[in-house]
């Protein structure tokens, strides 16, 4: 009989969970909470300001109106999934559930339902990470700063963090990968102004003055990724034109010279700029992208409208 396929989403949280030893604080002193029935071993109700949030959260932001929301259904319906933590001296560090301890904060309860567990510091990351991709849903940028902690923190290959996550390695890599965009663009898609998509698209453009600009005639117009594709292949095209048209007749020393004009005025407007010259003319066009980038461009030049 054939193996049965392995499957990556199988050590999720609660697989984790359970391979870690569950178990009480010695110290009741400590901590002042009622143990819970012996039906479920490791949860105790421990006191809200014992526990501190966990230095590995991938998470970077709690919206104000999330945490009402979810305050108001705890208020009307209860907590209906514990927190987990792990001891640390005579607190507890959150492993998951920020968001539900927030929300206790907020309502001013003094304890919380909680999960104690054994974890160590590789763990707790990765604990938390699944929390969040399983349960909370990340950004694709907070999820690839989870990732980019698990690698850099604890020394990890991709291929073993994609399999502490349950992921497939590709997966990982793929959104590791939009950390190598400029952070203007990976707050687009912290936002969700831009998909992962559009982001896949956008890597493909090396001029990152020109990304941007792409950027926000995207988010501009409406455009959709094929669109966009279509769009980067036309620049790509357009650009491979004018460079032939910009260097004809010119020495190569000088053609460098003109190319390297071009990027400093580029980096300094932030804006494409094509220098078009010859020994005695020449033109240098800037592009920009609606009305609001001509003000802006405008305005960084000096000329009052």
């Amino acid at each position: 009989m054939a193996a049965a396929p392995k499957s990556r989403l199988g050590r999720g949280l609660g697989g984790l969970i359970a391979s870690a030893v569950a178990h009480a604080p010695k110290s009741e002193a400590a901590t002042p909470a009622a143990p819970a029935p012996a039906a479920a071993p490791g949860y105790l109700e421990i006191a809200v300001h014992l526990v501190e949030p966990s230095p590995y959260q991938a998470r970077r932001e709690i919206t104000p109106e999330q945490l009402s929301e979810l305050a108001d259904s705890i208020r009307s319906e209860g907590l209906l999934q514990p927190i987990v933590v792990r001891k640390t001296g005579d607190k507890f560090q959150l492993i998951a559930g920020e968001r539900r301890w927030r929300a206790f904060q907020q309502l001013k309860l003094k304890s919380i339902p909680a999960r104690i567990v054994d974890a160590s510091n590789a763990s707790s990351a990765a604990l938390g990470l699944i929390e969040n991709l399983q349960r909370e849903g990340l950004n694709p940028i907070e999820e690839a700063h989870g990732y980019a902690s698990l690698i850099r923190d604890f020394d990890l290959t991709q291929e073993t963090a994609a399999d502490r996550v349950g992921k497939a390695r590709a997966t990982v890599a793929n959104t590791l990968r939009l950390l190598a965009l400029d952070a203007e663009i990976q707050g687009f898609l912290a936002k969700n102004l831009l998909s992962v998509g559009h982001a896949k698209v956008l890597l493909g453009v090396t001029d990152t003055a020109h990304r941007a600009l792409l950027a926000r005639r995207v988010i501009e117009e409406g455009l959709n990724v094929r669109l966009t594709e279509k769009l980067v292949q036309e620049r790509k095209a357009a650009g491979g034109t004018t460079r032939k048209a910009k260097t004809r007749g010119l020495s190569s020393k000088d053609a460098e010279a003109v190319a390297g004009i071009e990027k400093k005025l580029t980096s300094h407007l932030g804006a494409r700029v094509a220098v078009l010259h010859t020994a005695k003319k020449g033109r240098i066009v800037i592009e920009y992208q609606g009305n609001e980038d001509l003000q802006r461009l405008l305005e960084k030049l000096g000329i009052e409208t």
